[in-house]
């Protein structure tokens, strides 16, 4: 029988479990949701019908509970940094299309976080207070325990 020396073997055992724990520790990535097409984006432009805006950016993640004239596409960015941990919410946009009483486009926006508030990054404001703002508040406050997409 052939006898490593000790050396080798203690080598060999450090490399392994080196491998082991680097393979644990790589951090992932995940993204969930609408991806934001800013090409597509800008090409819904207003007074363009639903149909059109269902063609060009497709299914909205939810609508307006008042007569679907709101449509929401929720994008989420999350990470994990060790494997067998939980994921972290790193980026949660909202691109919502607004829509005139016919069903034609009123106007776009494309909403994040900026210094802990909702930000619409399109007409660069802060939505003002109201229904509208309180849905995407819930979004955002709740964006580690919100998950639209179910898993």
């Amino acid at each position: 029988m052939r006898r490593y020396h000790p050396l080798l073997v203690r080598l060999a055992a450090a490399t392994v479990l080196a491998s082991s724990v680097a393979a644990c520790t790589i951090g992932e990535e995940f993204q969930r949701g609408y991806v934001v097409d800013e090409r597509a984006i800008s090409q819904v432009k207003k007074g363009m019908s639903a149909e059109q805006v269902l063609q060009t950016l497709g299914t909205p993640s939810t609508v307006s509970t008042v007569g679907n004239r709101n449509w929401y596409y929720i994008s989420q960015k999350s990470r994990r940094n060790l494997q067998f941990m939980g994921e972290q919410v790193v980026d949660q946009q909202v691109t919502a299309v607004y829509f005139d009483n016919n069903l034609r486009v009123e106007r776009i926006a494309l909403y994040g976080l900026q210094d802990g508030r909702v930000f619409d990054f399109i007409s660069r404001t802060t939505p003002a207070g109201g229904e509208e703002s309180s849905f995407l508040g819930q979004i955002f406050r709740g964006v580690n325990s919100f998950n639209p997409f179910g898993t």
